[in-house]
Formats: structure tokens, C-alpha cells, sequence
């Protein structure tokens, strides 16, 4: 154990290889990043101000919209201007301080992101399989209890890998090929000093445990909800609730089919450039793509949006 402490804090940053190519490949890589970044930026901060100026969507289901929108914002902002400068950065070195930091964050607002995605899919339950009692129980003051359940949950629940992390033994290797600090590069750096399967094995069933209990209560619940869909009489009516639900339901797999690539099993390697090639996936063009599939398929939404554009 003295051994351990002695060498644990010989890495004193790390080095994010990011893309490595030809500088005009990277120039053509910050382009499409940056403008992604920026349109993503744009696509939620839209979604939340047509939420909050917008009378007609006072009602829970965008209330939690909003918010997950806001929840994207902040994702985005855990990793991609970091990405971005590191295009530009010759030593492409993060601290050992900010690489925890950024690590932290990331995974809290990944692990809020899984628990809006379910009580989003709870919402559309109640409102769909329980219209009479949706009222009384959906109420304001519960919907904000739910938020704040997730945003402080979210961010509780990975503090003990982290805590985990920082007391891993660092001893030299320091080059991380990936654009952020993420936990299988580090458990893999770690374990390259001594072997670490202790805080291998908690990091993985943590992470598993978390996607895999919200995946299955999502998806079980657009299963109940799709069954009675189906059984709705009214063509118009069941068109407008499956509309919904495929939106949902689409913004659930794009997130889940990439995170369970990646964090079901963090440290045990990977294909080359398939776990950066994932959590680019999911950590960027996942926000990009949610203001599209929320509002394409939803008319209030659209029509809420063009007033927002529009300014009128």
C-alpha cells in the first residue's frame, strides 16, 4: 500500500491526443465540431425559450423538455470546448486537477441524462396509460421534485468512482488517446502501473447498473405505453401520442446503444477508435440531434419554435 501512495501522484497531467491527422484534416474536424457545437447550442437554448415564453407548453411534458434541454447545454459544455481548443494546442495537455474535474462532471450530467430519459418515459405513462389520474399526480410541485431528484441524484451517484480514480497509482504513462478524460483510458493508464480489478470491477458495476436499470424502466415503460397506444379508436389520436413516443423513444436509443458500448465494461479495452468514436457519439451529436427529433414530429413544438424564431 506504501508503494502505491508513493507513486500516485507522479503524473501530474495528461496528455488528450484527440484526432491526430494532417493539420487539414484537423482544420476540417474543428469546422464540422465547432458548428455542431454552436447548433447545438442554438437547438436547446431554442427549446428552452419556447418552453418558457410559450403558455401553451406549460404542462409537464415540456417542463421536463426544457430541462433536459438545459442538461444538454451543460453536456455539451463538459467536454467540447476543451475538444475544440485542443485543435489548436501544441502540447494538448489537461492537468491531473481538471482532468478529474472534467471527469466528474461529465459522468454526473451522464448519469442525470439517463434519469431525465426515465422520468420523461414516467411522464408519457401517466399521461398516456393513466389519463384520469395524470393530473393529480403529475402536479407542478411533483415535476420539480423530479427534476431536483435527478440533477442531485445524477451527481451524487458518481462520486465514489471518482474518489476511486483520484487514489489510482498515475506512475508515468500519461498519453490518453481519446478528446476527454474518460474513465476506461484512466482505469487503463492506472492499471498499466498495478493492477487496479477492485476499482475496475465497482467502476463497471456501477456504470451498469445505472444504464441498465434506467434502460430497462424506460424502454418497459414506451412498451406499456405503445400497447395502449395502439388500442386508442381514434386514428388522429393515436397518431399524435405514437408521434411522441417514437421521438422519445429514438432520442432513448441513440443515447443507450452508444453508452452501453462504452461503459458497461470500462477498462477492458476496446477496439482501436471505437470507444472514442462512441463517446463522440453520445456526448456530441446525441444533443445535436435531440432539438430535431423533439420538435420535427411535434406541431406545438414547431409552431412554439417558429414564434421563438421568428420573434413574434
Amino acid at each position: 500500500m506504501s508503494k502505491v501512495r508513493n507513486i500516485s501522484h507522479v503524473v501530474s497531467e495528461f496528455i488528450l491526443l484527440g484526432f491526430p491527422c494532417r493539420w487539414e484534416i484537423e482544420i476540417f474536424l474543428f469546422s464540422i465540431f465547432f458548428i455542431t457545437y454552436i447548433m447545438t447550442l442554438l437547438g436547446n437554448v431554442a427549446i428552452v425559450c419556447a418552453v418558457r415564453w410559450d403558455h401553451r407548453l406549460h404542462t409537464p411534458m415540456y417542463f421536463l423538455l426544457a430541462n433536459f434541454s438545459f442538461l444538454e447545454i451543460c453536456y455539451v459544455n463538459s467536454d467540447v470546448p476543451n475538444m475544440l481548443a485542443n485543435f489548436f494546442s501544441q502540447t494538448k495537455t489537461i492537468s491531473f486537477a481538471r482532468c478529474l474535474l472534467q471527469l466528474y462532471f461529465f459522468f454526473s450530467l451522464g448519469t442525470t441524462e439517463c434519469l431525465f430519459l426515465s422520468i420523461m418515459a414516467y411522464d408519457r405513462f401517466l399521461a398516456i396509460c393513466r389519463p384520469l389520474h395524470y393530473p393529480t399526480i403529475m402536479t407542478t410541485k411533483f415535476c420539480s421534485s423530479l427534476v431536483i431528484f435527478c440533477w442531485v441524484y445524477g451527481f451524487l451517484w458518481f462520486l465514489i468512482p471518482v474518489i476511486l480514480v483520484t487514489r489510482l497509482p498515475f506512475c508515468g504513462p500519461n498519453v490518453i488517446d481519446d478528446f476527454l478524460c474518460d474513465l476506461g483510458p484512466l482505469l487503463a493508464l492506472a492499471s498499466a502501473c498495478v493492477p487496479v480489478p477492485g476499482t475496475v470491477l465497482i467502476c463497471g458495476t456501477m456504470s451498469s447498473l445505472l444504464i441498465f436499470a434506467t434502460f430497462f424502466y424506460t424502454t418497459g415503460s414506451y412498451t406499456l405505453v405503445l400497447r395502449v397506444v395502439m388500442q386508442v379508436p381514434s386514428v388522429a389520436g393515436r397518431k399524435k401520442a405514437f408521434s411522441t413516443c417514437s421521438s422519445h423513444l429514438a432520442v432513448v436509443f441513440l443515447f443507450y446503444s452508444s453508452v452501453m458500448m462504452t461503459y458497461v465494461s470500462p477498462g477492458s479495452g476496446q477496439a482501436e477508435g471505437m470507444q472514442k468514436f462512441t463517446t463522440l457519439f453520445y456526448s456530441v451529436l446525441t444533443p445535436f440531434f435531440n432539438p430535431m427529433i423533439y420538435s420535427l414530429r411535434n406541431k406545438e413544438m414547431k409552431d412554439a419554435l417558429k414564434k421563438v424564431v421568428g420573434g413574434s
